[in-house]
């Protein structure tokens, strides 16, 4: 549909005043939407960003067709949304740091992003948004799946939501080394060979304490707020929380409240880590995918 942004429109969006020509196509029912009829690589006016930032608030995640970015041209448009976030654990570009490449080569046998997560949970200061550019496709395979945190928890029962208000979750950066495996570098470096991979200062922080049920700092709307990264509740032992977050994490991820992008060339995703899961799917063995992505610093989740 061609939405002119004078008027609200689907999902308590935001009225921004001016008309602009963008249309967005949302892709299901839980979240997730096309949007064509803007060229990311100039600079937005201010009512385009405006029914671009409404449209994310509504939505959750926002698939851009049709792109031809440099990652300086992505960067730029990333500025517009905060301050850019520096991966702890990968290097990113050589010409330009802020941005990460995503690369999966023919041999390696593991993706980057190949579970249900939200992105730097383990941090203070969770990022906020991601964006994502498809520069280099497999012919089929590598979609990504994303889950709408706040329809999951809207599909709690009135107990649990009760029983979950106060819990804090354990968010692990390093998991398999919290358990004496391989770290991160470790891990990386053996199975995604085509990854610049780090190891985090001591002033990065690898674990953090945050709210199960997460406010929205912009609508003010209530999350379930867990991923892979979650790995242990506060004040409650490994026994007593892995059947809980184990059930969580299911109920997070039931079909109904996901959607699924099947990238093109072109294509940049951007989406909101406070309300969204996302999963990588690794479907394309002998085939390469790159991908440019830019991370959006964020707040102390509450």
């Amino acid at each position: 549909m061609s939405v002119l942004f004078s008027t609200l429109f689907s999902r308590n969006q935001i009225p921004v005043g001016k008309t602009v020509n963008i249309s967005i196509n949302p892709i299901s029912g839980a979240l997730g939407a096309e949007v064509s009829g803007v060229d990311l690589a100039r600079p937005l006016s201010n009512a385009e960003f405006d029914a671009i930032h409404s449209a994310f608030l509504a939505h959750h995640v926002l698939f851009f067709l049709d792109q031809t970015l440099t990652p300086h041209e992505q960067l730029a448009f990333a500025r517009r949304w905060g301050d850019i976030h520096v991966h702890p654990y990968v290097e990113g570009l050589p010409e330009c740091p802020e941005v990460l490449e995503i690369l999966k080569t023919p041999t390696d046998t593991r993706n980057f992003g190949g579970r249900w997560h939200s992105d730097q949970m383990f941090s203070p200061t969770p990022a906020m948004c991601t964006m994502l550019y498809a520069r280099e496709l497999p012919p089929v395979g590598g979609d990504t799946l994303f889950a709408n945190l706040h329809a999951a928890f809207d599909g709690l029962s009135p107990g649990m939501r009760e029983l979950l208000a106060n819990l804090k979750g354990y968010n692990v950066g390093d998991k398999a080394k919290r358990y004496g495996g391989l770290s991160r570098k470790e891990l990386y470096g053996a199975t995604m060979s085509a990854m610049k991979v780090k190891e985090p200062t001591e002033a990065v922080p690898t674990d953090a304490y945050h709210p199960l049920v997460r406010t929205h700092p912009e609508t003010g709307r209530k999350a379930l707020y867990i991923g892979s990264h979650t790995q242990g509740l506060e004040n409650f032992t490994d026994a007593e929380a892995t059947p809980l977050l184990e059930y969580l994490q299911g109920h997070c991820v039931r079909p109904e409240y996901t959607c699924r992008f099947r990238w093109r060339d072109g294509a940049m995703a951007m989406w909101d880590n406070r309300s969204v899961q996302h999963f990588a799917l690794n479907d394309y063995a002998g085939h390469q995918r790159r991908m440019h992505r830019v991370t959006i610093k964020g707040d102390v989740p509450f």
